[in-house]
């Protein structure tokens, strides 16, 4: 779990809360040579921001953005609750594309805006399929 500065991009005016960083987040999981397969997966048991192959492994990835540390850092909010529908949904998303058998991984990414510059935090494996 690394932060990495990303400066010198413009995301542009997002079109909804959280775009931005999630577009941050999958442009920094590009760079780190996952490839980003769909974005906004949304059932009635949950959703998943980001879902990405890293080889043979499918990431699901909840992205959390923060503007200031009034309520603390971004992968400080995902609770165990919030865990549970992204496995969950995560679940769903698998078993429809027979995804079932092959090795499921759930990462956190975290954005946390200092001084104007996106700090980015990647934390593979932040929580297991039982939200742990």
């Amino acid at each position: 779990m690394a932060a990495h500065p990303m400066s010198g991009w413009f995301l542009g005016a997002p079109a909804r809360p959280g775009e931005a960083g999630e577009t941050a987040a999958c442009r920094y999981l590009e760079s780190q040579g996952f490839a980003v397969v769909a974005r906004n997966f949304r059932c009635r048991s949950g959703e998943v921001d980001v879902v990405a192959r890293q080889g043979d492994t499918t990431v699901f990835v909840e992205v959390k953005e923060r503007h200031s540390d009034s309520h603390g850092q971004g992968h400080e909010a995902v609770t165990f609750g919030k865990r549970r529908r992204i496995v969950r949904a995560a679940r769903l998303y698998a078993a429809a594309r027979g995804l079932s058998e092959t090795p499921l991984r759930f990462d956190v990414v975290s954005i946390d805006w200092v001084d104007g510059q996106p700090r980015i935090r990647h934390e593979p494996g932040a929580f297991d399929a039982g939200g742990n």
